[in-house]
């Protein structure tokens, strides 16, 4: 056997040490973050047609945040721009500052739930007489045949419009539970409301007491519910502190059953001076068939450019053996290519 020379054994050590980083790269691409360009917040993921999607806000003043943008993607890595999917020409009651979309598919439909109009009540601390913009407004639904539209103004009226149990009607969230019914979940002003949605989306089923909205708010929230189910195990999720700022975050709690009761647990997801400030107004997608999950989420950019300067972005999610939720950890990588199969 010819034994190698000294020298080309270290030649080839070199070599194959400055190759290995490189075809571990090429093999394993990640999406980056932010997922994609332009200022997007509150971030609606989930999984239509075999594709993951993304609905988030239009990031800007009131007056200019009146659309809404789509992103698809095959593998959570390349995404596609659906353009003004949802604006004020289709839902012509809202008039400005259309945020927090939530989608959801039922019956062959796609129903994207949103908020409009920043909504007040007569007497309350944001109440203008003169402004009547905000007079009018709430939670609204348009309908599509399919995710990327043309959607219509399903109710050609606001779901809910007023304040209940103190629950300012925005930041709508709709959860299917295992037995088929759909809840909404909702609520700014430090107040979280849930309601059991009728067949068609035109109205509520009472709860046994009479009432259309149960308040269920957990210790710390401020807005953006967000619920999910993993082993049998009920997770309502939150936002806390200001969206305007660094101190934004997410909190959760969990429950046996989709009413609760939900006891805060903690917070998972918060600013980390070494990557961004701001971050919540969130949402969970859970890959079909696997315990694989992931968090989507907006995030202040550092330096900040101004108080809608959001982006979208998404990382891993991770439990403990006792379903607990692991801190996120924030990253500029984002997460690894996961093709729908």
């Amino acid at each position: 056997m010819k034994h190698l020379s000294l020298p080309l054994l270290l030649s080839v050590f070199i070599i194959s040490c400055s190759t290995d980083p490189k075809e571990k790269t090429a093999e394993t691409p990640t999406s980056g973050n932010p997922l994609f360009e332009g200022w997007y917040a509150d971030p609606e993921g989930a999984v239509l047609d075999n594709q993951y999607w993304i609905f988030p806000t239009y990031s800007s003043e009131y007056e200019k945040q009146v659309f809404f943008d789509a992103f698809s993607s095959p593998d959570l890595v390349s995404w596609q721009k659906h353009e003004h999917v949802l604006d004020t020409s289709i839902i012509k009651w809202a008039r400005q500052a259309m945020w927090a979309p939530s989608i959801i598919a039922k019956d062959s439909s796609y129903y994207l739930f949103f908020s409009a109009n920043d909504v007040q009540q007569p007497g309350g601390p944001y109440w203008d007489e003169k402004d009547t913009i905000n007079h009018y407004g709430g939670i609204g639904i348009a309908q599509a045949s399919s995710p990327s539209g043309p959607y219509n103004d399903y109710l050609g009226k606001p779901l809910i419009s007023v304040f209940q149990n103190g629950a300012q009607p925005i930041d709508q969230f709709v959860f299917k539970d295992v037995d088929g019914t759909y809840y909404i979940f909702y609520g700014g002003w430090k107040h979280c409301n849930m309601g059991i949605l009728n067949d068609d989306f035109t109205g509520f089923t009472p709860w046994e007491d009479g009432s259309l909205f149960k308040e269920i708010t957990p210790e710390g929230y401020v807005e953006g519910p967000f619920m999910f189910i993993r082993n049998s195990k009920y997770y309502l999720m939150w936002s806390e502190g200001g969206w305007t700022n660094g101190s934004y975050k997410v909190a959760y709690a969990m429950a046996d059953k989709v009413t609760g009761p939900f006891e805060r647990i903690g917070t998972i997801l918060e600013s980390d001076t070494t990557i961004a400030t701001g971050a919540g107004h969130h949402s969970i997608i859970n890959t079909p068939n696997t315990d694989t999950w992931y968090i989507v989420y907006h995030r202040r950019p550092i330096p900040n450019e101004g108080r809608d300067h959001r982006v979208t972005c998404i990382d891993s999610l991770y439990f403990n053996p006792d379903g607990t939720i692991k801190p996120v950890k924030m990253t500029f990588e984002g997460v690894a290519k996961n093709e729908f199969q």
